[in-house]
């Protein structure tokens, strides 16, 4: 089904989704998106496809249930809020909070992200989200982070830009943080979270979620898991309890 979002309010563009989508309609094709909130949300069914041509606007795929969404070009803030399961995938950059309290499914950006991705995330029913970003990361990466996979490859940086912002890992109990590269130790936050080099076992741990962005983008998965990565991991799984209990 094509859509042509020009000049559909964001109601209207996601009420004719929802109402195809409970008829049978499967695959999706939308035209000339410009900062429509909310495509995708709470749409239910793996065999669901969304290609979104523009830039969506904020909540992308938040609370979604199994379809896959391809943007192809840029995205704003939130995408896969709370998403439960499904994949979607960035062919640009994307904005701030993504993945915010994500229970499962998949969020592959080809380019860089803002701050707070991964705030919350949480593994959730024998589900493991994962959020993989081709490029550099903001401020607060994996902030409270309770379960999950987070992944910062920083493919082509340039000018000695960091892999990520400040404060990774603040508030840090569960899931992991994988980053490629060279990482300033001062950006982690080593009350919450421990750094180190990641090991056979590791790069074991993230080989399938890293093929299936490399899929996704054209990339030479086997180069990119030959570099080196570092592992952050939560310290403890209560970070705050010995400042509310005697």
């Amino acid at each position: 089904m094509r859509i042509d979002a020009s000049d559909l309010h964001y109601r209207d563009l996601n009420r004719r989704i929802r109402e195809a989508a409970a008829a049978g309609t499967k695959s999706f094709d939308l035209l000339n998106v410009n900062g429509q909130r909310y495509i995708g949300d709470g749409i239910a069914g793996a065999e669901v496809e969304i290609d979104i041509h523009g830039v969506p606007g904020n909540d992308l795929g938040a609370f979604m249930d199994g379809p896959t969404i391809r943007v192809h070009g840029n995205a704003q803030d939130a995408v896969a809020n709370t998403m439960n399961a499904g994949r979607i995938i960035v062919d640009g950059h994307a904005g701030d909070v993504l993945g915010y309290g994500m229970r499962g499914g998949e969020l592959l950006v080809r380019g860089k992200v803002g701050y707070r991705v991964g705030i919350h995330m949480k593994a959730y029913r024998g589900r493991r989200p994962v959020i993989v970003a081709g490029g550099t990361a903001g401020d607060f990466l994996g902030e409270y982070m309770a379960g999950g996979l987070l992944i910062v490859l920083g493919l082509e940086t340039t000018n000695g830009e960091p892999l990520i912002g400040d404060w990774c890992a603040t508030g840090m109990h569960g899931g992991a943080i994988y980053l490629r590269g060279e990482v300033d130790p001062r950006q982690v936050a080593s009350n919450f979270a421990d750094l180190r080099a990641a090991d056979a076992e590791d790069l074991q741990d993230i080989r399938e979620s890293v093929e299936a962005f490399c899929e996704a983008f054209s990339l030479d998965a086997g180069r990119i898991l030959g570099d080196g990565f570092m592992r952050v991991g939560p310290i403890s799984h209560r970070p705050y309890g010995a400042k509310y209990a005697a």
